[in-house]
């Protein structure tokens, strides 16, 4: 079985200042060899975090960490078939009461169709998604 990897994975990363290679070092031990990929919302994402550094420096620490992320994890583009995912699941949440927010529609829609487990350091929003596993991680 595969993982995609929240944003929320690497910056929580990022906070405990973990390098990209510790943090998939600890993935791993806790997924074991699981194949792992990033949504492109996730890259998304971690490219505006590197944009809202407030200073030259943590941007360009930001930027390195983000850079060797997008290198060695595949990232997985937003298909036709996600977009289909995430309208049913949007439209079903919405009639319900309880819609979910884009960015965690678009990443846990790219795990169903996949048929991946999501891990992330932040489960509310993907717990909200059906049939979707969800891996609290870091």
């Amino acid at each position: 079985m595969g993982v995609v990897l929240d944003s929320t994975v690497w910056i929580a990363a990022e906070r405990r200042r973990l390098t990209v290679t510790q943090t998939i070092d600890e993935l791993r031990s806790t997924l074991r060899d699981d194949f792992v990929v990033i949504s492109a919302m996730s890259a998304a994402e971690l490219i505006h975090g590197v944009w809202r550094a407030t200073t030259h420096q943590a941007r360009a620490q930001r930027e390195e960490f983000v850079e060797e992320i997008l290198v060695r994890i595949p990232v997985q583009p937003v298909t036709l078939r996600i977009a289909r995912i995430m309208g049913r699941v949007d439209a079903t949440a919405c009639l319900l009461g309880q819609p979910i927010p884009t960015a965690d529609l678009i990443i846990g829609a790219t795990a169903l169709d996949l048929s991946f487990a999501i891990a992330t350091s932040n489960v509310r929003h993907f717990r909200m998604l059906p049939n979707l596993k969800v891996m609290q991680v870091l």
